[in-house]
């Protein structure tokens, strides 16, 4: 069993520690493991600090933090070893850290697994940083090696300012996604992806996540021209694509629910969902492959992940599914059913 990782990076004042207790106040369950270089260098509330021992501070919920020291792989080995393991680790950097370096560091250590490299983004300081003559080289590394964006700090700089650092940030780094935050309020499915790998379910019936739910059907959504079969409104059974639609985080940003009902080529899948025509930001699904098997998918921006399920996790007769979130206006179910319909194997 893979131990999904996060690595969080952003130059100083950016926002990090302040996203930080955010995903750890908001943590749907998940026991999550924080890896910070020194005790000294966090800014973990207190509040949710609950005891120390050593190398090793108990945090609210199960969450725990350890402090990495110089050997990173070691502390990762140690940490995928522990009983309960965590369900997610979260690197955080420190400020003038190349987060790309730690993520290829990181995965020396066996059974981690990088899910995203995650940016936090002073809007009011970045361009100013970037062409710092003593940090510039080390900022645009960070933004360049991110999966995600966060550009924090919106609302203390104008709407034409905004959206100047907006496109600077997708010439900089092409690959990556841009969310927007203030004070680094950001939906933590964003971040730390579903709460288990059942699907859409422990995400998607969360009350605090949805403020209303729309039922689309096959009918709803046109057949790709290359895929004449893929949707049979008729049968109801083996070929059906079945979305759903929530919002959250004030309308911002809106999920789409997929239950899937045959086969399909999960490679081919992760690799669509990551095209930044479809708007996806982020994407989780257990999927039956080709071959009948049990699979993983996780995208986060450009990056992609398939892996095998755990056993039984997809019984017969059961539908696959997946959830993709994104901003409300660039995430299309039908663009995205499209390219479900092209992964499906032929009947």
């Amino acid at each position: 069993m893979m131990l999904s990782t996060i690595v969080l990076g952003g130059y100083l004042g950016a926002g990090k520690t302040t996203l930080l207790n955010h995903l750890l106040r908001h943590t749907q369950g998940r026991r999550i493991a924080v890896m910070v270089n020194d005790f000294g260098d966090i800014g973990i509330d207190a509040d949710l600090i609950e005891s120390t021992d050593g190398e090793v501070m108990s945090l609210a919920g199960g969450c725990i933090c350890c402090s990495v020291g110089s050997d990173l792989v070691a502390a990762l080995m140690a940490l995928a070893q522990r009983v309960p393991p965590p369900d997610l680790v979260l690197i955080e950097t420190s400020g003038v850290a190349l987060p790309g370096s730690v993520a290829r560091g990181a995965r020396l250590a066996p059974g981690i697994e990088i899910d995203a490299v995650v940016v936090l983004v002073d809007a009011e300081t970045i361009r100013f940083r970037a062409v710092d003559r003593h940090v510039g080289d080390t900022v645009l590394q960070q933004l360049a090696e991110a999966d995600l964006l966060v550009l924090n700090k919106i609302d203390l700089v104008d709407p034409p300012t905004l959206a100047a650092t907006r496109h600077w940030l997708a010439g900089i780094a092409p690959h990556a996604r841009i969310i927007e935050s203030v004070e680094a309020r950001v939906p933590t499915e964003l971040i730390l992806g579903l709460a288990d790998e059942t699907g859409a379910s422990s995400w998607l019936s969360s009350p605090s996540s949805l403020s209303s739910l729309l039922s689309l059907t096959s009918t709803d959504i046109p057949s790709h021209d290359d895929s004449p079969s893929a949707f049979d409104p008729g049968s109801g059974e083996r070929r059906s694509l079945r979305p759903d639609r929530s919002m959250m985080a004030g309308d911002r940003f809106e999920t789409f629910s997929f239950q899937i009902t045959g086969r399909l080529d999960a490679q081919a899948l992760a690799a669509a969902l990551c095209d930044p025509s479809q708007g996806v930001l982020r994407a989780k699904g257990l999927v039956q492959g080709l071959n009948g098997e049990a699979l993983v998918i996780q995208t986060v921006g450009a990056r992609s992940r398939v892996s095998a399920a755990a056993a039984g996790l997809i019984g017969a007769g059961q539908p696959a599914r997946l959830v993709v979130i994104g901003l409300r206006d660039t995430l299309d179910a039908r663009r995205i059913a499209a390219r479900l319909a092209c992964a499906l194997a032929p009947s």
